[in-house]
Formats: C-alpha cells, structure tokens, sequence
C-alpha cells in the first residue's frame, strides 16, 4: 500500500479510536444481552477507518474490497480482523450518522477549519435509470443533466454541499431532486455545528437568488455572493466570482472523479447516504491529514495525484512572492512594513488576477487571512 496511504490510515485509525473511546454517545446502539457476548470483532474505529481506505483507494463493490483486503499482504498486516461483505455493509450503514461526526470533528481538528468564505452547490446523484429501480421511498425525483454534448435523464437525488476554499466540507444534505437549493442551504447552515464568523461570506451561484432569502442569511451575519440575474442590476464584490466557483466545482469533480460519487451502488435513500457520507469523510480525512503533514496542496488524496492547475498557480505565487521577498527585503519601499498583508496580496493576483495590466499591491491594506484577500478581490481594505 502506499505510504502516504499507510500514514493517513494508521493516523485516522488512532484518532478515530480516541474520538469514539471519549464519546461513546456517538455510537449506534447495539443489543444488549449479559449471557451473550456480542463484543465486535472488528471495531468501529477498524471499520470507520476501512471505509476511508475503500473510497480512497476507488473500490465501489465491497464484494472485492473486502477480497482485497483478505489476499493484500499490506492491508491485512493493518487489519487483521475483516468481517464478512454482509456484516461490512450492516455496520457500515449503521455507522452513518457517526461517520458525520467524525467528518465534524477531523474538520475542527485541521488548521483550515476557520475560514470566513464558504462555497456553495449542488449536484445530482444517479440511482438509477428507470422508473422501476427508483420506486422506492424517500424522495427520489427524475433529474436531467445537459452538458456540451448531450443531455440525460435519470433517477437520484441532490447532493448540497458547503465547503471553505480549501475543499473542505463544513455541511451537507441529500435531498430529493426537486428540493429548493435555497431553503435547503438555510436548513444546512441552522443545523452545523460550526456557527458563522463575523464577516462570513457564502459564494453561490445564480439559483440563490430573492431578498427574502439573502435577509434571512444577513440575520446570521453572512454576506451572499452570487453571479447577477437576468434584469438585475450589477452585483458587488463579483470580479473574482468565477474562480472561487471553480474551487467547488473541483471539490465536485473530486468527490465525482476520484472518489467515484456515481458509482456509489445505493438503491434507497439511506445506502446512497451511507455512500456519499463514506466519501465526504475520504475527503475531510485526506485535507485533515495534509493540513497536519503541511501537505503544499490540501486536496491531495492519496496515492498523491498530479497538482491542479489552482494548486499549482497557487504554488507559483507561494513561490514567487518568496523570491521577491529575498530580492527586495532591505531596500524594497513598504515590503517589511506589512508582509503578511503583501504576501496574502500577491499570491492571491498570481492565483486569479495573473492577466491584470496593472496589480495594485499595497503595503496600507489590512492583513486579514488569504481566504478573506480572495473574498474581497485580492485588495482588501
């Protein structure tokens, strides 16, 4: 198995176990009978931590994951106690509402957690083709999907998910395909456990429109930011809309791409659940233990994947603010006066604002985090 892979599990594995050892209320309750001992043989910690390594590593049948880890040297060497394909499902489902305590507590345990801008969207999850394979409860609707070259329809559900700049999800909801992207958000924002931050910013796109709802958002202290409607008139705070779209759009093509989201293998409502909250904790642990390791990109999940093209302008404007630095630290008029503020500036110009004429870096603008310079167009103040 991969090192990188092998060192996020080992550590996942530990801190889960700690986690559910200090909060057994977590747990699923499970019969109890003093003449029986019912004691599990793989643990939740084992199986929470299975799970992750299943998603990463793409295997959407448990028939040949648990295969896998019967006949992988690596794998069994780090769990030697692997149940059957039937108990693995059982408790994986079972596992679901704690698996999203798990994703709140690896996000609180990141250096990432406290963002001030959010992004918003949501996608269709397929369950099926026909109208057969998708009567069954729970809401699922008939959604098409158009792109450049073709349109389909299918049966599934929505997947509305709030993240920060970092890729990392601070809430979630699965709804039926029709539900209303609006109150669904507001619903998603009064039940996490993270409250917002003065100055929150929620970036979304044009289906969160109305003043009736961004009121509602005002009363928690957020601030909206969304592309302008047909007949509105110009938005505020728009200029650098588009690239900040795009980081959530990859959290999606991630969570799509490499974590295989479609491919999930759930027929009712409560297996895609499991499914989907089994890859969005994949992908909190992987930015977790990169914001722990000091990982040069966060959205890496291992085995370590080619640097996106954001991480990598990213990175060139890490890169060269450092070289600037080192040119012009004792004569360079204002570069020692505010080099946080400056250092924020530049790599946000070099990140979404390479191909401005003129950049207006100022040693007199505030120094606030890098999320909060994106937020405000690279010029804060």
């Amino acid at each position: 198995m991969d090192t990188g892979l092998e060192a996020l599990a080992t550590a996942l594995y530990v801190t889960v176990d700690d986690l559910l050892k200090d909060h057994p209320e977590v747990l699923p309750p499970r019969p109890q009978d003093p003449q029986v001992d019912i004691t599990a043989v793989t643990s939740d910690a084992e199986i929470i931590t299975l799970a992750v390594v299943q998603a990463l590593l793409g295997y959407t049948s448990e028939t040949r994951w648990i295969r896998r880890l019967r006949t992988d040297t690596d794998l069994r060497a780090m769990f030697p106690r692997v149940p059957g394909q039937s108990g693995y499902n059982k408790r994986i489902h079972s596992l679901t509402a704690t698996m999203t305590w798990v994703c709140a507590a690896l996000r609180r345990g990141s250096r990432v957690d406290d963002d001030t801008v959010w992004l918003v969207d949501s996608t269709p999850i397929e369950c099926a083709r026909s109208r057969p394979d998708a009567l069954s409860p729970g809401g699922m609707g008939r959604v098409r999907v158009t792109s450049a070259s073709h349109s389909r329809f299918f049966w599934g559900l929505r997947l509305h998910l709030v993240c920060t700049v970092h890729g990392l999800p601070v809430g979630w909801a699965l709804t039926g395909a029709k539900a209303d992207e609006r109150e669904t958000l507001l619903a998603v924002l009064a039940t996490m456990d993270q409250p917002a931050q003065d100055g929150q910013v929620v970036i979304a796109d044009k289906n969160y429109y109305g003043a009736a709802f961004e009121a509602e958002l005002a009363k928690g202290g957020i601030t909206l930011i969304r592309p302008r409607r047909k007949g509105e008139r110009p938005r505020s705070s728009q200029r650098f809309l588009r690239p900040l779209r795009q980081i959530i759009e990859s959290v999606n093509d991630t969570l799509k791409g490499q974590l295989d989201l479609e491919g999930h293998g759930g027929r009712t409502p409560a297996g895609v659940s499991s499914r989907i909250t089994q890859r969005i904790l994949a992908l909190t642990a992987a930015i977790w233990h990169n914001s722990l390791t000091n990982a040069p990109v966060l959205r890496t999940l291992p085995p370590l994947q080619p640097l996106t093209p954001l991480g990598l302008t990213h990175l060139v404007g890490v890169w060269g603010w450092d070289e600037l630095y080192e040119k012009y630290k004792d004569g360079g008029r204002g570069i020692n006066t505010n080099i946080g503020g400056l250092r924020d500036q530049y790599i946000c110009h070099q990140q979404f604002a390479f191909l401005k004429d003129r950049w207006n870096l100022d040693e007199w603008r505030p120094d606030v985090s890098y999320p909060s310079t994106v937020a405000a167009g690279c010029n804060p103040g």
